[in-house]
């Protein structure tokens, strides 16, 4: 499959990782407010892999996550798109839509609008079937998110998350879905 290389919204464009984006992207990921549901914050060499593992997912699906930079100051904010989820549960194999968004620029709206953004490249470039989403029980925020963007919670899936370990504080995970059918709904209002 060709590569989706771009994505636009209204505010933002989603696109294809650039060097330049390292040192910010780093800033971003070793502020622990913003990776407080994460197991870690990353350091730079950390953050310069977690791009390269992105960029081979576009290598290989044709889509992942795209970085987020914003129209009208071209400034970098985060990552916002769909990823083959990496580990054996109940409801994989599964496309996740995930985001990640610097600290400054949260509560604008640019995590729900990038998302939405990304759900509509699943769903009519994609063709999938339906999209998932799951964090840890206590990240409220992006909970939000997920229902800004007409996904529903599972209560039934709900999962502890294999790649983190039995005592850890996030391993216990909710689970949101929509399907193609919920996303056309959305869009008949």
């Amino acid at each position: 499959m060709e590569p989706i290389l771009q994505l636009e919204s209204a505010r933002l464009l989603l696109r294809q990782w650039r060097d330049e984006d390292l040192p910010e992207f780093a800033r971003m990921c070793a502020d622990p407010q913003v990776m407080r549901y994460f197991p870690t914050v990353l350091n730079r060499l950390e953050s310069a892999a977690l791009i390269g593992r992105i960029r081979g997912h576009f290598a290989e699906y044709g889509f992942g996550l795209w970085a987020l930079e914003r129209k009208d100051s071209g400034a970098f904010i985060g990552l916002t798109g769909l990823m083959q989820v990496n580990f054996d549960a109940d409801f994989t194999p599964a496309v996740e839509i995930a985001w990640r968004l610097s600290s400054e620029h949260w509560g604008l709206g640019y995590a729900s609008e990038a998302a939405w953004t990304a759900l509509r490249c699943g769903f009519e470039r994609l063709s999938l079937d339906e999209v998932v989403a799951f964090t840890s029980e206590s990240n409220t925020a992006s909970q939000k998110v997920m229902q800004a963007i007409g996904m529903h919670y599972d209560p039934q899936s709900d999962f502890s998350h294999p790649l983190l370990a039995a005592e850890h504080p996030l391993r216990r995970h909710v689970l949101y879905r929509i399907s193609h059918a919920q996303w056309l709904r959305t869009l008949q209002g």
